[in-house]
């Protein structure tokens, strides 16, 4: 074994990569795009006090999340002691970035899911590659991220986009695959074309399925703030990156504490609308 010629894989992957790096026509423009997205979601953000946002997301939560008064409570406490710990901009900053990153991967990703639907030799080519996406370690995702794109807030929406999106084209399919036939084909006889087929039948019933996908989606971007956060990503992730470095334990509690409240926020947003969908 010892006397086999190895392949030159890292150097193929090398010149592969350097000749997509030379298109700048199309990761510029990319780029750009990905920069205005994160810049209409701070600048949203940014048009309300902070005591105005933290009101609008504790009634969201009540409203969405099945108006529970504990989990009500519960956020309202969270989002006060994000204020009072100094992460406030920090948190906007991550909510700038994951939501960009669910937007992008919803985008992209339901399309792709139907398309999956209505194809098994589409869902055949493409069940490979999401597997390949979810397996591979995230940290991976780092590299070609910064050499298409650099450093900064748009590698890590990258990396976060690729490392995300799969259980939205999955969840999208396997709800659409789930509609009785029977209702396919009464929709059928009604004389329904594709697309009304597809938007007031398959679709409304696919709802709660997708939603799931989406949630997962959204959870999977926001566990990857930390590691984006090594290529320049800012938000809560800078802050346990900086005190893992520094061996600050107390920042670097109080900094995953702030990712933790907000995961919760997101999850019982997104399970809220989807369950809200189903009635």
């Amino acid at each position: 074994m010892s006397n086999m010629t190895p392949l030159p894989l890292a150097a193929w992957i090398d010149a592969f990569v350097e000749w997509l790096t030379q298109a700048e026509f199309i990761f510029g423009p990319l780029t750009d795009f990905i920069g205005y997205i994160i810049s209409g979601f701070e600048w949203f953000f940014g048009i309300f006090p902070p005591w105005l946002l933290l009101l609008i997301m504790v009634g969201l939560t009540f409203w969405f999340a099945g108006r529970k008064i504990g989990l009500t409570v519960f956020v309202l406490l969270g989002l006060l002691l994000i204020w009072n710990l100094g992460y406030w901009e920090d948190m906007v900053l991550t909510l700038a970035i994951v939501l960009t990153a669910g937007v992008i991967s919803i985008v992209i990703g339901v399309p792709v899911g139907i398309w999956m639907s209505r194809s098994p030799v589409v869902e055949g080519t493409i069940k490979p590659v999401l597997d390949f996406m979810q397996t591979m370690p995230a940290f991976v995702y780092l590299i070609p991220a910064v050499a298409f794109f650099g450093i900064g807030m748009v590698p890590g929406v990258v990396a976060s986009v690729i490392f995300a999106m799969p259980p939205t084209i999955r969840f999208t399919n396997l709800g659409i695959r789930q509609v009785p036939t029977e209702i396919i084909e009464a929709s059928e006889a009604f004389g329904s074309t594709g697309n009304q087929k597809l938007f007031k039948v398959q679709l409304p019933m696919a709802k709660t399925t997708i939603m799931a996908g989406i949630n997962q989606t959204i959870m999977l971007a926001l566990s990857m703030v930390v590691i984006a956060s090594m290529i320049g990503a800012d938000g809560l992730g800078t802050a346990v990156y900086f005190a893992v470095g520094r061996n600050d334990v107390g920042g670097g509690f109080e900094a995953g504490l702030a990712i933790v409240i907000v995961a919760i926020i997101l999850d019982r947003l997104t399970q809220g609308i989807g369950a809200s969908k189903r009635k």
